[in-house]
């Protein structure tokens, strides 16, 4: 036990210096030309592995930037999975909630790194849609709209989908930008903007234990928001509601109650 508890010692002293190797000695026994072999290879392997998974903050962080993220990443963060495809989560926890801001950060760093994040993970994801008594081509006034489980819906700040090495916002949009990301059954991952009914039309779909009907989501939707025509909010709301089966952000209908 005593044996083994050195080598567990050892090898705490040994990931220790990798993370930290300004501020932490090395290991004791391994000549510096070996420990700096492994720096750069561990360093060097997150640099570029997270660049793939986050590419348009790779693109708009200088170098500077980007070195010092992965090693405060390195420094600070406690990984509780070793798998490799929930890294970039790993990564997004810790820019929410350790991750310690340069004095010219981009404002906009956390939503995007969500927003690469949400992709990347619909990509991958292993959900599937039960299509079980599921009207791809029912009407969507008289019927119950269900949502795609491969469609996400998130509010922003920032227009994240925008950003780029050409536009860097410097301020928060006036008014929410609001976002449903999905993939389609072909695998292929888009994103439709929505503006503020709509998105609020999208919750109410996919929170609608009463199996509501489309037409009566969209009248109890003009009362929550006291829209004043609600014939006219209706007719907006089926074209809406088109664009989104057509998108596969919605699957179809089932018999509203």
């Amino acid at each position: 036990m005593v044996e083994g508890r050195g080598f567990q010692d050892k090898q705490y002293a040994f990931a220790a210096h990798i993370r930290d190797p300004e501020n932490t000695v090395a290991p004791t026994g391994i000549e510096d030309r070996r420990m700096a072999i492994y720096r750069e290879l561990f360093f060097n392997n997150l640099y570029n592995l997270l660049a793939t998974f986050f590419p348009v903050i790779r693109k708009i962080c200088s170098d500077e930037q980007w070195r010092h993220a992965i090693r405060e990443f390195m420094k600070v963060h406690r990984a509780k999975t070793p798998y490799f495809l929930q890294l970039p989560e790993e990564f997004l926890t810790f820019l929410q909630e350790e991750y310690r801001d340069l004095d010219d950060d981009l404002p906009f760093l956390t939503e995007l790194a969500h927003y690469e994040y949400a992709e990347l993970a619909l990509r991958v994801s292993t959900d599937e849609n039960d299509l079980n008594g599921i009207d791809p081509d029912g009407d969507m006034l008289t019927g119950t709209p269900v949502k795609s489980t491969l469609a996400w819906a998130y509010a922003y700040h920032y227009p994240v989908h925008r950003i780029s090495e050409d536009y860097l916002p410097t301020a928060p949009s006036e008014q929410p930008v609001y976002l449903a990301i999905y993939r389609r059954s072909d695998d292929k991952v888009g994103f439709l903007e929505l503006n503020a009914v709509s998105a609020a039309l999208l919750d109410d779909i996919e929170n609608n234990p009463s199996s509501l009907s489309g037409d009566a989501l969209l009248r109890q939707l003009a009362t929550k928001i006291n829209y004043p025509d609600v014939d006219a909010l209706i007719k907006h709301g089926v074209d809406a509601l088109e664009e989104m089966r057509q998108l596969e952000i919605l699957l179809g209908t089932s018999s509203a109650r």
